[in-house]
């Protein structure tokens, strides 16, 4: 039997379970990830979720095995641009970042503040450090890649075979502007 985990939005109204483990879980620095966070954490009541060191920790998980139990009315998505190809997707009754969504993508990247502190998955690596002027600043606690590594799409592909190539869709109900 497949393992299932809960977990929620800050004040608890939007409420998602988790089955199995995630495909990887990362951090990321690209220029994108950084801008939106920043963005969102302007928020009223949002909180930053960018680490120290300005990475955006998350996970990533099949569409196919992500429910939402309770609050999937308060989501809005939030775009960089207009005609940006990702998404990310707020929980709006207190202004929590919940995922990010590439278009044609078959999996959610699942922001990690999302866990208890103490239940929360470990990136094994950090992804697309070569957006950063400067990368001294890195732990060297795990691997500082410059990009996506071919081992990265790989995973990203055997989950897809392992879904039947099919791509979930999920709605939401509107936008959110940062």
């Amino acid at each position: 039997m497949m393992r299932a985990t809960q977990i929620g939005c800050a004040c608890g109204r939007t409420c998602l379970e988790l089955r199995g483990d995630p495909i990887l879980v990362s951090e990321c620095l690209c220029n994108s990830c950084r801008a939106a966070a920043g963005r969102l954490a302007a928020l009223p009541g949002a909180k930053n979720t960018l680490t120290a060191y300005q990475a955006t920790p998350a996970t990533e998980y099949r569409k196919d095995r992500i429910q939402f139990l309770s609050g999937a009315e308060t989501l809005r998505e939030f775009r960089l641009s207009p005609g940006a190809g990702s998404r990310r997707v707020i929980a709006t009754c207190c202004n929590t970042p919940v995922f990010l969504e590439m278009k044609g993508a078959h999996w959610l990247s699942l922001y990690l503040h999302l866990w208890p502190e103490a239940a929360r998955p470990k990136a094994t690596f950090r992804t697309m450090t070569g957006d950063l002027a400067n990368t001294s600043g890195l732990p060297a606690d795990m691997p500082n890649l410059k990009t996506h590594t071919v081992a990265f799409y790989a995973k990203l592909l055997a989950a897809w075979i392992a879904m039947g190539f099919r791509n979930p869709k999920i709605t939401v109900g509107g936008t959110v502007d940062a």
